[in-house]
């Protein structure tokens, strides 16, 4: 199948996620405009305007009424995704690096970057009335960050806990009743550019700077599968039907045009979710991509790339059938 090329950003895409039905794409870059898509035939649905420099992460509730984004300008974002009106501007004193609903939507986290004399914050807000008034409610609670600041960040098992990924390749559940730390582990050596969850919320996966990707249990935190690569990886996604996770990355920005397109480090990668064995390889961005998503139905998967692009590749029967040799020599 050939992918859908989505050019609606001037700027690299910083991340992408699908809604829940699956039917709505959104993607977030550098040029402080996030887009909506349909994820059938590639059509742009329309922007929200309102940052003033680049949005690093976004979010989609689970009913797809509200999106909330967080950006460069110092200022976590709530949106009506009917209108693409902002409904309501949450001012912070630093970059807003993660956001994320809750799974029921009626809270959301953000955090915030190091920087400008700030300390790196973790910010719990409550959601269930989205309106003007939240731009001046305080947080329902936050902590700040002592250590390495935090670069992604998922909700845990019933809403409960959040877990934190940090510049140092920490990973820190906490505790929203008290907003303590429950367990903390270091099995990444380098920055955890991406954490995503599994289907049902029982695992998830990282991408690291230290050129691997690890699979996690949610409540216990217990490392269960490893995939190594040679690059930087800057996004992993689990699929939602198949033992399959897919990986991409590349090396850092600027050192992206001493390499050329054609050593393939810009594959997207597939391995096997248990045997940790690399199977496939997608090429097609033209520098490193940094962000992935699988379609919930997962019949397809989408990629952000460094080159400002959204391709939305469909998988062929071959996939599908696709089966792993069990048998042992």
């Amino acid at each position: 199948m050939k992918p859908l090329m989505l050019q609606g950003h001037e700027r690299a895409i910083t991340q992408i996620k699908y809604n829940r039905e699956g039917d709505l794409l959104f993607s977030a870059a550098k040029d402080a405009k996030p887009n909506v898509w349909w994820s059938l035939n590639g059509e742009r649905l329309g922007t929200f305007n309102g940052h003033g420099g680049v949005v690093w992460c976004l979010d989609v509730d689970w009913q797809t009424i509200n999106l909330i984004t967080g950006g460069g300008d110092s200022s976590c974002r709530l949106w009506d995704l009917e209108t693409g009106k902002n409904i309501a501007t949450i001012k912070s004193n630093s970059s807003v690096r993660t956001c994320n609903f809750s799974f029921s939507a009626y809270q959301a986290a953000y955090t915030t970057d190091k920087a400008m004399g700030h300390p790196c914050e973790v910010f719990i807000i409550d959601t269930r009335t989205i309106d003007e008034s939240m731009s001046t409610q305080s947080p329902i609670l936050k902590w700040e960050i002592t250590d390495s600041k935090v670069t992604s960040m998922v909700w845990g098992i019933s809403d409960e806990t959040i877990i934190t990924g940090h510049e140092a390749g920490d990973l820190i559940q906490w505790d929203l009743r008290t907003g303590k730390k429950i367990h903390s582990i270091k099995e990444h050596s380098h920055q955890i550019n991406d954490m995503q969850l599994s289907r049902d919320g029982t695992m998830f996966i990282t991408a690291s700077k230290d050129q691997t990707a690890k699979l996690f249990d949610t409540s216990s935190l217990e490392l269960l599968k490893e995939y190594k690569t040679e690059r930087p990886v800057n996004s992993a996604a689990l699929s939602p039907i198949l033992d399959h996770v897919v990986l991409g990355g590349g090396q850092d920005a600027m050192e992206v045009t001493t390499t050329s397109t054609r050593q393939g480090k810009f594959d997207a990668r597939f391995f096997h979710l248990v045997f940790e064995e690399e199977f496939g390889r997608i090429k097609g961005h033209f520098g490193p991509i940094n962000s992935l998503a699988f379609h919930p139905d997962g019949k397809s998967y989408a990629s952000g790339g460094e080159d400002g692009y959204v391709r939305v590749q469909s998988f062929d029967q071959s996939y599908f059938d696709y089966t792993f040799d069990y048998n042992r020599e």
